[in-house]
């Protein structure tokens, strides 16, 4: 699908111009419902019944106004599917490389078969027909829907979760975006007023409550056996998106509550937690209370969204942690091998 174009080096956008701030100030529209995730956004342009982002954006660098514009209307479009953050980078990426943010028509003999717009999508593979393609809100969509279908595409590398969707003869090409996409995104996001809020669950399949396994035992050291036998005591509680007990626990919230009860103050949320103490290495290097972080429902490997905590193993030596996994779930132990494919950070507090 990829069409090779001159490459186009945008530098960082800068402070968006005045008459875009002057939006900004109306009030907040709620783009979703879902308890899970919610974004949003101030512009009314921007909202879902809207037919494109903001007209006049800044052009910074190589990025043309009309440039900008155009991921000004995936990162719209992207916000409103409560698609979280990673995939407005990988969707700005693929754009970049597919058409260097430009909206293209059919070229004639440059063309690449029948490929067209933003994303180069092709109407004889079913993305649709070419006037809905040209609609960069249309074809942001379609990136999004497929980009969603593809299992596991939050813990994937940039370029191989857009090759996921793009198919494309060059897999490789969207990672050399990746910096410059997390760019444009932020500063998008920022000048259209995005704020998303998410419950921060695991987005792990749900599964039963382990139970402590036979021949469990608690650290000997008397830190560490409070801060477990704290966790452990939270069992059965609900999940709450934001509490910090004693009735009921979010990830962040129930690990914090934890190494309290061991003289230990760590950070309130995980994107905090995540950088204490000091880095162990592996799986196997862990000892109990030490926090886990995989991407949950709205992280990626690189901002992980949920933690929870190791706890030990028993009489046969497999790995057991401790965590609050999600809105309409309670606080349970879990093995370690549910999170294996997907552990982000591992981080001692000590």
């Amino acid at each position: 699908m990829t069409r090779r174009w001159p490459i186009v080096v945008g530098g960082l956008i800068g402070v968006l111009l005045a008459a875009l701030a002057l939006v900004v100030l109306v009030p907040f529209s709620v783009l979703s419902a879902n308890p899970v995730m919610a974004c949003t956004i101030s512009p009314p342009s921007a909202a879902p019944s809207a037919t494109a982002a903001p007209a006049v954006w800044p052009g910074q660098g190589s990025w043309s106004s009309d440039q900008v514009g155009n991921a000004a209307a995936i990162v719209a479009v992207g916000a409103e599917m409560q698609v979280p953050r990673y995939g407005w980078e990988i969707a700005v990426a693929a754009a970049m490389q597919e058409s260097t943010l430009r909206n293209l028509g059919h070229l004639g003999a440059d063309n690449d078969h029948d490929s067209l717009g933003l994303f180069q999508q092709r109407p004889s593979q079913g993305w649709g027909t070419p006037e809905q393609i040209l609609d960069p809100r249309y074809a942001s969509r379609k990136f999004y829907e497929r980009l969603l279908d593809v299992n596991g595409w939050q813990t994937m590398p940039l370029t191989r979760a857009a090759q996921a969707v793009q198919r494309s003869a060059f897999p490789d090409a969207y990672a050399r975006w990746q910096s410059e996409a997390e760019q444009l995104v932020a500063a998008i996001s920022d000048g259209l007023g995005i704020v998303c809020t998410s419950d921060g669950g695991d987005g792990m399949p749900p599964v039963d409550d382990e139970g402590l396994p036979v021949g469990f035992m608690l650290p000997a050291d008397p830190q560490l056996r409070a801060v477990v036998a704290f966790a452990l005591a939270q069992r059965g509680k609900p999940y709450v998106w934001g509490a910090e007990g004693p009735d009921s626990y979010d990830c962040s919230g129930l690990m914090m509550a934890a190494w309290a009860k061991g003289g230990v103050r760590i950070p309130r949320v995980t994107a905090e937690q995540v950088h204490v103490g000091v880095a162990v290495p592996s799986l196997a290097a862990m000892r109990p209370g030490d926090l886990i972080f995989i991407p949950g429902t709205d992280g990626t490997m690189s901002r992980p969204g949920h933690v929870g905590m190791y706890i030990g193993t028993g009489s046969g030596w497999r790995q057991y942690l401790v965590q609050a996994p999600r809105t309409g779930d309670v606080v349970k132990v879990v093995a370690v091998s549910d999170w294996r494919e997907r552990v982000a950070a591992i981080r001692r507090p000590l």
